[in-house]
């Protein structure tokens, strides 16, 4: 194999601002409910939808704009929440239902929150309902929160999405390359994701730009499961 077969994945490093997050209406109504959180009528919400939709990104500015501290559920123990509590009145806490959930950790701070008045966001990609919780005090607070979903997107969506996804690469295409693209992928926010990773590395290893005839080879080669 020679050298221009092997891409070096050096990383990049996305755009996680609140001017970089795509406000559409698949999404507008989460946006606007956490811009309003410090008049949340009750200390805790949560943002739900299908991976890739920009729950991160969304996550990331709420954090930003309220002073929170972030933990991932799975690593969420029964000591951590007057700890989180005690860095910042504001919590958000991602990914609640794949698995590893401490459910008297997250029943723990719900109620701390409460009882402190701070606030508290919570994120999964199913609707609290559908939340693998068997403890039946922690489903009914959870039954109880404002449930924002973030919806599948549309093309203006995915468009400009495509953008920016290979403007955090570095990458820049044509209207040509994306118009392309969106009559012939999958329409989901994760489908975009993989696959500008996928041109990414194609381009790379070639050395050559993001082009329609690249695009149209990468869409019709199976992609690598060991890569990413």
């Amino acid at each position: 194999m020679t050298e221009a077969q092997i891409p070096l994945d050096l990383g990049h490093r996305p755009a996680l601002t609140d001017a970089d997050f795509l406000v559409a209406p698949c999404n507008a109504e989460a946006h606007a409910w956490l811009e309003r959180w410090a008049g949340w009528p009750g200390p805790a919400s949560v943002i739900h939808g299908p991976a890739g939709s920009g729950k991160t990104h969304l996550a990331r500015v709420f954090a930003v704009a309220s002073g929170a501290v972030t933990i991932a559920a799975a690593t969420l123990g029964v000591a951590d929440p007057p700890r989180l509590l005690a860095v910042s009145p504001v919590v958000v806490v991602e990914d609640c239902d794949r698995g590893g959930l401490d459910e008297a950790a997250l029943f723990h701070l719900i109620n701390l929150v409460k009882e402190t008045g701070g606030r508290l966001l919570l994120s999964g990609r199913e609707p609290p309902s559908r939340w693998p919780v068997t403890l039946p005090d922690l489903r009914s607070r959870l039954l109880a929160m404002p449930a924002l979903a973030i919806g599948a997107p549309d093309d203006e969506v995915l468009a400009a999405l495509l953008v920016k996804l290979f403007a955090d690469r570095q990458l820049r295409v044509g209207e040509d390359v994306v118009s392309y693209l969106l009559g012939r992928m999958e329409r989901s926010f994760a489908a975009a994701a993989r696959l500008v990773e996928r041109l990414d590395r194609a381009a790379m290893a070639g050395r050559r730009a993001v082009t329609v005839p690249l695009a149209r080879a990468v869409l019709e080669t199976a992609p690598d499961p060991s890569a990413g």
